[in-house]
Parts: structure tokens; C-alpha cells; sequence
């Protein structure tokens, strides 16, 4: 009897092998599905494959702390997550693959079928990322020219070939009527929350595709450079905007390396009084930060803020008065027309020794500076600018961008 059991529970082990040899060798694996998805970013998907993944080349946020990001196999949810200071709910746009569907519930958020192949911009920064990405053609309409330096911005207004639409630094409402004739898939524009002054309520009312993009809180400069992808996002151009991102990112990491060993720092402070206030960068602010890799010594460097501080004349004196260096005076083209903002400025010793920089080396008839313009894209080529005026033999063959020793 113990042989018979015995037997029997040899083949029962032995037919357990077996079976689960069977199975590991006869799985069924799903096959792929061989979908050309390099269409995506020039129209639209012919035919619709649930299981295709139709944005295989996807953003990653790395310094950018007011946006995020989120993939799905034929849509993307794009998150500005503080659209204005002291706002208290994010704002989220679906980026739907057109040929697709959009997904059933969207929370209300606006639903942009992409890749856009038409925008309307609201602030000149916007300008720097659409002439990398190669898409000025698609550029309908701005808010105003006034203080645009791009050339192709003033070329194709010029020639009627875009629409100023208001709502600018120029002046002016906004004209929702011109807005809903040229029917632009998207609308980007800033928000500073207070009601007198944004555009986008009246535009949202009406029906018309807005998009808020909240760069210029960004603090460090790349967090403020790496909004590129945000508006990527909207051509299906994360590839080549990763790449250019990229390079930036490098040259302004390799800079900083630059700076870290310096021992001495010449001391410098910033910007000019105006109707009776000064206001300098909080410590932690995007042009104190730029000052501190560029290896200088900014005097309110130990403020916490990231804002400006409002200070009198007489404050930024008793601190500055023996500064090395003093920057960004504003409209200020040579010493002369410093000096006719207030004469008390002589009194400074960077005023005396001539080593006053101004950001407007790049700038139109109207004072516009392309500082704030292609400088919020390439921060990197601000950072070598200071460098050279604080550090020159760092760099001893820079030739200046943005940045010159005014006479």
C-alpha cells in the first residue's frame, strides 16, 4: 500500500512539473500595435488606435515649480499651478491629439485640440520660444507692439499681417470682437489677479480659448526659461523643446562652475528711486539670483523675499553709497540722463567711477528691451553678461548681449 501511494505521488509531482512547464513556455503575449505617430506634430491622427501611446516624446519639468505636466495615451492635462500670485486654484488645460477623442470628464478645464496651428500671445516672452520652435506662422495676433523688439513681431505688424488685438503695455482695452473674428485656438496670456487690470475674465466670458501662463513668477532663471515647454506643449514639440532646454541649462550650470571658487565679489546693488520709492530684488528674487551666479554681492542677499522691497533714497544711500557696482537704471541710456532723474546720484561711488550697466543694449525706438524678451529663454546668456562686467577675465573674449556700461 505505502509502494502504491508512493507511486502515485511521484506522478502527481512529476505531472505538476509538467504542466507548469507548459505553461510558462505556451504565455500569450499581446502584440504590438505598429502605429505611424509622426504626424502628430503637423495634423491631425488618420485613424484612432486606442492602444497607441501618440505622444512617445514627453516633457520633463525639472526647475519650473508653476506648472506640471500629466501624459495620457492620446491627451496631455497641462496644470498651471499658481496662475497669479495668491491664487488659490490651479488652472488646467486638456491637450487632446486631434483625430482622437477627448476624454468624457474634463472638470470643466478648456479642451485644445493639438497640435495648434494658431495663437495669439499676450507678453513678448512668449515670443523667444515660438521663433526656436519655428512657429511664428502660426502667430495671428498680439496685445501690442509698443515695446516688442522681436523683428519678426514687428515685420509682420507692419505689414498688417497680425492683428493687435489691446490689452497691452501700449494701453487699451482688450477688443473681444477682433479676438472672436480671428478665432485663434489659443489665447496666452499672464494674470496678475486683480480685476482692473487682467484680460482673461472678459475673454473666458465670451468663449474664447485662454491660457494662462504664469512664467514670470518663477524665481530662478531657469525655473522662468523652462516655460518653453509649457507652450511646447501646445505644437507637440516636447522633443525639440527638451533639446534646446537643455543646452541652455548646461551652459548656465557650466557659468555658475565658473563662479564658485571666486574669492573676492565686488559688492553691487540695483534699479533706481521712482516718485519716492526704491525698490530693490528680495534676496531670493529671479534678479537676485542671476546676481549671486554671477559671483557678486548683492546687499540685500539674506532677504527672504522673492518680491521687490520698497525702500527711500536715503536707505539704498546708507547701504550702497560705496558699491562697486550698480545695474538695470531703468530708461536711463547714458550718465547724463541719470543724472537729470536726480542729481543726488553723482553721490554714489559706482556713479563716480563710471561702472554703471544697463540692460538695454538691445532695445527699439519705444525703450522696449529685449532684457525681458529673449532673456527670460536664455538666461544663460544673461549670466555671462554679468560675469563679464563683474568677473572679466573669467571671461575675457564675452562680447556683451543684453548688457553695457553706460557712458
Amino acid at each position: 500500500m505505502k509502494k502504491t501511494l508512493t507511486i502515485l505521488l511521484s506522478i502527481t509531482i512529476t505531472l505538476g512539473i509538467l504542466l507548469s512547464a507548459c505553461q510558462t513556455t505556451t504565455a500569450i503575449e499581446e502584440p504590438e500595435i505598429a502605429v505611424d505617430v509622426s504626424n502628430v506634430q503637423s495634423g491631425c491622427v488618420a485613424e484612432y488606435e486606442v492602444a497607441v501611446d501618440y505622444f512617445p516624446n514627453k516633457a520633463q519639468v525639472e526647475y519650473a515649480q508653476g506648472f506640471r505636466i500629466e501624459y495620457y495615451s492620446n491627451y496631455k492635462v497641462l496644470t498651471v499651478l499658481q496662475p497669479w500670485s495668491g491664487a488659490e486654484e490651479p488652472f488646467s488645460y486638456v491637450l487632446v491629439q486631434c483625430g482622437t477623442p477627448a476624454p468624457e470628464n474634463t472638470d470643466g478645464a478648456l479642451v485644445v485640440e493639438v497640435p495648434i496651428q494658431s495663437i495669439v500671445t499676450m507678453s513678448t516672452t512668449y515670443y523667444p520660444h515660438l521663433e526656436s520652435f519655428g512657429k511664428m506662422d502660426t502667430l495671428v495676433g498680439v496685445d501690442d507692439t509698443t515695446y516688442a523688439y522681436n523683428e519678426t513681431v514687428q515685420a509682420l505688424a507692419s505689414e498688417g499681417k497680425i492683428a493687435i488685438v489691446g490689452g497691452g503695455a501700449g494701453g487699451g482695452a482688450v477688443n473681444v470682437e477682433a479676438l472672436l473674428d480671428l478665432g485663434p485656438d489659443v489665447i496666452m496670456t499672464s494674470a496678475s489677479g486683480i480685476p482692473d487690470y487682467d484680460s482673461h475674465p472678459k475673454l473666458i466670458e465670451a468663449g474664447l480659448p485662454v491660457v494662462i501662463n504664469a512664467d514670470y513668477l518663477e524665481n530662478t532663471p531657469l525655473g522662468r526659461a523652462e516655460w518653453g515647454k509649457f507652450i511646447a506643449a501646445f505644437y507637440n514639440l516636447e522633443a525639440e523643446a527638451e533639446t534646446l532646454f537643455s543646452e541652455v541649462a548646461s551652459r548656465y550650470e557650466a557659468l555658475t562652475a565658473l563662479t564658485d571658487g571666486v574669492s573676492e565679489k565686488p559688492s553691487v546693488f540695483t534699479n533706481t528711486d521712482f516718485q519716492g520709492s526704491w525698490y530693490v530684488p528680495g534676496g531670493q528674487s529671479y534678479a537676485a539670483l542671476l546676481l549671486k551666479d554671477a559671483g557678486a554681492s548683492y546687499f540685500w542677499a539674506d532677504d527672504s523675499g522673492t518680491g521687490s522691497i520698497p525702500l527711500s533714497f536715503e536707505e539704498v544711500f546708507d547701504t550702497a553709497k560705496e558699491a562697486d557696482f550698480w545695474l538695470n537704471v531703468g530708461f536711463a541710456s547714458d550718465l547724463s540722463g541719470l543724472l537729470a532723474m536726480d542729481e543726488r546720484y553723482t553721490e554714489f561711488k559706482a556713479f563716480q567711477t563710471g561702472n554703471v550697466f544697463n540692460y538695454n543694449k538691445r532695445a527699439n525706438m519705444n525703450g522696449g528691451m529685449d532684457y525681458f524678451e529673449s532673456g527670460v529663454a536664455n538666461p544663460d546668456l544673461i549670466l555671462a553678461d554679468l560675469i563679464a562686467i563683474f568677473h572679466p577675465e573669467l571671461l575675457p573674449e564675452h562680447e556683451f548681449v543684453y548688457y553695457q556700461q553706460i557712458q
